[in-house]
């Protein structure tokens, strides 16, 4: 009995560190410009690989986007952007997850109603079964 306990003590770790991933900081930045490329060049599938099954957006007025919202806004016409920079990279990592302070300049349109805006974006990425998501984002114009 003794000789199991010891075995389950020594066996346990081994096995939670093999199911641990660990985020880096580069995969963080190659999943946001991934992100970044996808809108730019209006390609939805793109915007679609890199993001969590269960992707949240929280809007500035307060409402909630899901992926399949994200995604069709994305390649949709009524989304026209014309350019776009993001700047500054404030990483947080925790094991498989880090958020994200960044800036984000864009200038387009929206249901033909035009933007010109400096936001501040919280993101969230996680690793999960080798994949870098992004899982959830949030967006403040900064006036």
């Amino acid at each position: 009995m003794k000789k199991i306990f010891y075995g389950l003590v020594l066996f346990i770790p081994i096995i939670m560190s093999c199911d641990h991933e660990t985020l880096t900081r580069d995969e963080v930045i190659a999943a946001i410009h991934a992100f970044d490329t996808g809108w730019k060049n209006k390609n939805a599938g793109t915007v679609d690989s890199v993001l969590s099954p269960s992707y949240i957006y929280f809007t500035q007025s307060g409402g909630i986007f899901d992926r399949k919202n994200i995604v069709h806004t994305a390649g949709s016409p009524d989304y026209q952007l014309d350019s776009m920079l993001r700047k500054q990279f404030d990483i947080k990592i925790e094991g498989n997850t880090a958020v994200v302070n960044t800036t984000w300049y864009g200038k387009g349109s929206y249901f033909a109603t035009p933007f010109n805006e400096t936001q501040r974006c919280s993101i969230t990425v996680i690793k999960r079964a080798g994949k870098v998501e992004i899982l959830a984002e949030h967006c403040t114009v900064v006036k």
